[in-house]
C-alpha cells in the first residue's frame, strides 16, 4: 500500500497531535488548557464539564456518546 505524502514535519506533526486530550487513542476531543477550559456540557447527554469551547465549535459530543454513535449502541 502507497504511504500518502504529508506537507508537515515530524516536529509539526507533534504539535498537531498534542491538540488532543488523548492523542493516538479514539477520542477526538481537544485538550484542555487555560484559554480552552473543559467547561461545558454534552449536548447529548448533558454531563457537565466535558467539552472545551473547541470541541463545541466542532460540534463535538462526549466520548461516550461519540462511542454509542459510532458503535450503534
Amino acid at each position: 500500500m502507497a504511504r500518502l505524502p504529508y506537507d508537515f514535519d515530524e516536529e509539526e506533526w507533534m504539535e498537531r497531535c498534542d491538540m488532543f486530550q488523548r492523542p493516538g487513542e479514539s477520542s477526538a476531543l481537544r485538550r484542555a488548557t487555560a484559554r480552552n477550559p473543559r467547561n461545558l456540557p454534552c449536548p447529548d447527554c448533558g454531563a457537565e464539564n466535558v467539552l472545551t469551547p473547541a470541541d463545541v465549535a466542532a460540534g463535538y459530543c462526549c466520548d461516550g456518546c461519540a462511542d454509542r454513535k459510532e458503535r450503534g449502541y
